[in-house]
This record gives C-alpha cells, structure tokens and sequence, in this order.
C-alpha cells in the first residue's frame, strides 16, 4: 500500500492529472485525428480507384508464370545481396571497432577516420559510385560492398560504444589478474557486451535489408528492380499496374524484416536464458 502511494506520489510531483476537461479534450483531439486519417485513406482510395489502379485486369498480369518466376528470382537475389552484405558488414564492424579501441593512436586514429566518412557518405552515392567505377558488369558487387563500408561502419560504432559501456571495473579487474587486453576483450567485455548492444546489431542489419532495394538504381535484379518492371508494362488500356506492384512487392520487404526481428528476438530471448542457467548454476 505505501509502495503503491509513493508512486502516485511521485507521479504528481512529475506532472499534473489531466482534469476532466482535459480528458475530454484529449478524447476529442484522438476523435478528430482518427477521423482526419480515415478521411486521407479514403481520399487516397478514391483517387486510386478513379485512375482504375483497381481494375481487375491489372491483376492479371501477377497469374503468369514468367512474372511469378520474376518475382522469386528477384527475391532470392536480395537474400544474396543481403546475406553477403550482413556476413562482410559484421565482420568489418568488429575489425573497425577492434581498431577504435587500440592502444595505438596511428591505428585508432585511422580507423575513426574510415569509420566516419564511411557513415557520413550518401548511401546510394557510394554504391553509384562504385557501379560506374569499378562492378559495371557485375552490379551485385557494387550493391553489396556500398552496404558493407556503410553497414560495417554503423555496425563498428555499435560495438564500440557497446564495449565502453560495460562497467570499467570489469576491465581493471581482469587486468590486475594479468590478463592481456586480447584476452580481456574476447573473455570479460565483448560477452558482457553483445547482450546489450544485439538489439541494435540486428536493427541495423533489418536497415541492410532494406536497402538491398537501393540496387535498382544500378539495374541490380533484386525485388525493387522487378517490381518496377513490371509496373512499367502497360497492361492493354487498363494502364499501369503501379498500385498492384506496390501492393504485391511491399509486403514481401515487410515479411523479410519482421521474419528477422523475430529471429532477433529469439536469439536474444535464448541468451537471456542461458545467462541466467550460469548465473543459477554458479548461485
């Protein structure tokens, strides 16, 4: 009872209660925003449905066999792009972040300089500039290196910060002990370390994922590239099927990304077990 006063308490003291007319006016302002988002989607529907986005015979052209191959062939390319991308981004990531926290100033201070204008860079800028360059025959190449100098410089920064979050003690202890730093890093603060910075890792791999679809720019077959063909195909006098592409390419983008949070999350779910099995079993 008294634990459940003082935070009431305390909550008063941070802010005050909304009163009942302040309540109602909230009430009123959800309603209003609620009726002006509707109103926007309708409008939106409406428009689409005169230009005839919706006109089955858009539709029709997703029933062929050639465009249904298109579509699978353009979603197995953007696991390609990705996988190599994730597998090189990480492994770039923790080589940048071992050189950030070096000992040795000529390699800590090169690092930093990679690792900030590697981020800073424009995305698309680095892979276009990389296509014309250096892979104009080869596109994938192009697309998967511009995500790995990008991704493994974000990727470095996470690992790096994750690292120097971990209490210092930590680290002295383990020193004072006679560990060497290579062996204080792998054993006491990169273990210590991933739980804490995972989340963001597998956030930042989701932002690699999705811009795989940066490859249209350079003719990369991946799912953009072949959604957008296919709505460029004019369908007899029904039009363009812009719409129906979106409609059909969009959720695949959406799946692959909640598929490999929820991988996230039961990999980090399963670490949490494990570390408390340990802290059990060494209770």
């Amino acid at each position: 009872m008294s634990s459940l006063f003082t935070r009431t308490a305390t909550a008063s003291v941070l802010y005050d209660a909304p009163g009942p007319r302040a309540r109602t006016r909230y009430r009123l302002f959800g309603v209003l925003s609620l009726v002006g988002i509707a109103g926007l989607l309708w409008y939106a529907v409406a428009t689409l449905a005169d230009n005839g986005q919706f006109d089955a015979q858009l539709w029709e052209v997703f029933q062929y066999n050639t465009v249904q191959q298109q579509i699978l062939d353009g979603l197995v390319s953007t696991l390609e792009a990705f996988g190599l991308a994730a597998v090189l981004s990480l492994t770039l990531g923790v080589l940048l972040a071992a050189g950030q926290l070096s000992d040795h100033k000529p390699v800590r201070w090169a690092t930093v300089s990679f690792v900030q204008f590697f981020r800073a860079m424009p995305l698309l800028i680095l892979i276009v500039a990389l296509y014309y360059s250096f892979f104009a025959k080869d596109p994938m190449w192009a697309l998967v290196l511009g995500l790995t100098l990008y991704n493994g410089s974000v990727q470095a920064e996470i690992i790096r910060s994750g690292v120097n979050a971990v209490p210092r003690g930590q680290g002295e202890a383990a020193y004072a002990i006679g560990l060497r730093k290579t062996q204080v890093m792998t054993t006491i603060l990169v273990p210590q370390a991933v739980r804490s910075m995972l989340p963001a890792m597998i956030g930042q791999l989701v932002v690699t994922l999705k811009d795989t679809s940066l490859g249209f720019v350079i003719t990369y077959s991946e799912l953009l590239y072949i959604g957008k063909k296919i709505a460029s195909q004019p369908i007899n006098a029904a039009g363009f099927p812009y719409i129906p592409a979106v409609l059909v390419i969009g959720p695949i983008y959406i799946a692959m990304c909640l598929l490999l949070t929820a991988l996230a999350q039961w990999i980090e779910a399963r670490g949490r077990r494990g570390a408390n099995r340990r802290t059990s079993a060494a209770a």
